[in-house]
């Protein structure tokens, strides 16, 4: 089976699923000062399914709302818009890539590290006084170029699981190893047919680099919340491998003993709960 190379991925890009329109105007205006919050609602307000699943996460625990929110415009009013955006953008994304192509290719694992990987960099970036939504959405897609190869080429990313198994080896190895590309190429070239934001595309780019210059902060951020989601296993994937973590990346975000065991704690607890609503 021949390697692939990026024109490869560019050309079966179009063969994805598409987005609701309404998540991609969130994810393309992550840089917008404004957005008009009354179309935002109508718009999600259309996708009957986006809409049950955003607003029970709203409704669940892990807000504490004292009132029961029914509709989009609610929900966005009492939590916020950024809250709001996250919510709707993770309902969305969660659900819209179909399962079981790929042999040995777990979606609701994937899905449980995306999803702890947001939660933990918002959680980081919560404790930097870094914007919180910024870190939740590059959390969320940070191994989105993973689906890419998964749906565009389930017989050879089968192959790169099944090499990486045999050697013990980390997901980046394997990919460039058996297919001479990895999830980031991936990704970025995702990131580029759906017109992401520059910021979006650094952090997806360098969540594995973010020493090399001109990565940015939200790289690192990214970077040692994937590390941290390994650590506490949410994916729940038995002998999964932590990542290494740069030290760089780990110093520049001040990470102190006490900081550690909240940030855990923190990320543990909204996970949980957002995961049983998201990915139950």
């Amino acid at each position: 089976m021949n390697r692939l190379g990026y024109d490869d991925v560019v050309q079966n890009l179009d063969d994805l699923p598409s987005l609701p329109s309404v998540v991609m105007d969130l994810l393309n205006s992550i840089d917008a000062e404004e957005v008009d919050i009354a179309v935002l609602a109508k718009k999600v307000a259309l996708d009957g399914a986006l809409t049950a699943k955003t607003l029970r996460l709203a409704n669940s625990s892990l807000y504490g709302l004292q009132v029961r929110v029914t509709t989009i415009q609610q929900a966005i009013t009492y939590l916020g818009f950024q809250t709001s955006r996250n919510l709707i953008t993770a309902a969305a994304l969660t659900g819209c890539f179909a399962g079981n192509r790929c042999a040995g290719f777990s979606h609701p694992a994937f899905w449980r590290h995306s999803l702890g990987t947001a939660i933990c960099a918002k959680v980081l970036a919560r404790h930097l006084r870094f914007n919180q939504d910024y870190a939740f959405t590059a959390g969320l897609l940070h191994d989105i170029g993973r689906l890419v190869l998964v749906s565009c080429f389930p017989e050879h990313y089968a192959r790169v699981i099944a090499w990486r198994g045999a050697h013990d080896a980390l997901w980046l190895d394997a990919e460039r190893t058996v297919l001479g590309i990895d999830h980031v190429d991936a990704g970025l070239a995702l990131a580029e047919h759906w017109n992401f934001s520059d910021t979006m595309r650094l952090a997806i780019g360098h969540h594995h680099a973010p020493d090399v210059p001109g990565a940015g902060f939200l790289a690192a951020i990214i970077h040692v919340a994937d590390a941290i989601a390994h650590a506490l296993d949410l994916a729940g994937v038995a002998d999964e491998a932590v990542p290494p973590v740069s030290a760089m990346a780990w110093h520049a975000l001040r990470l102190d003993e006490a900081t550690c065991l909240r940030v855990f704690k923190d990320t543990q607890g909204e996970f949980d709960e957002m995961a049983r609503v998201l990915l139950a």
